[in-house]
């Protein structure tokens, strides 16, 4: 078992998160990145990780699962504000159909009737017809995720009382 909190090289995502290789940058805050993923199952995809390098959930140690995931849940809250998403596919592979060996959660976002299911399980991934387009919709995620009051973690918010 693999945990490593030094980037590897030949890392895609620790690459990105040294800013080697671009990406198109969606959240990035204490730990966690989150990208467009460049081949998505729809608009909108997400790839949500640590910046440590763990290679899968297994390693990533008990302290760092719940931040990690409280992004994610942000990210899938953004896609409803910013894309009009009913919902989201929140996935992780481990080790096996983990193209990747840094631990990331894929988000999809998902809309009543969209057919994601009704296709061959190895579902078709396809790039952005253009990087305007992943531009526009990872900024349209940043300004959802950045809205005063919106997809925040409750122990992030004021208490009312």
């Amino acid at each position: 078992m693999r945990r490593s909190s030094s980037p590897s090289r030949e890392c895609p995502f620790c690459q990105v998160i040294a800013g080697e290789s671009a990406a198109d940058l969606v959240l990035r805050e204490d730990g966690i990145l989150a990208i467009l993923d460049h081949r998505p199952l729809v608009e909108g995809h997400c790839l949500v990780c640590p910046t440590d390098h763990v290679e899968t959930m297994l390693e990533l140690p008990d302290g760092r699962v719940g931040p990690l995931f409280v992004a994610v849940r942000r990210v899938a809250s953004a896609m409803r504000d910013a894309l009009g998403a009913h919902g989201a596919l929140v996935l992780v592979n481990n080790r096996v159909s983990q193209s990747v060996p840094h631990l990331h959660i894929h988000v999809v976002p998902r809309r009543f009737k969209d057919g994601l299911f009704a296709r061959p399980f190895f579902w078709a991934r396809r790039r952005y017809p253009a990087s305007e387009r992943s531009a526009e919709i990872a900024g349209k995620l940043r300004e959802a995720l950045a809205s005063p009051g919106s997809n925040r973690h409750p122990d992030s918010e004021p208490d009312p009382d």
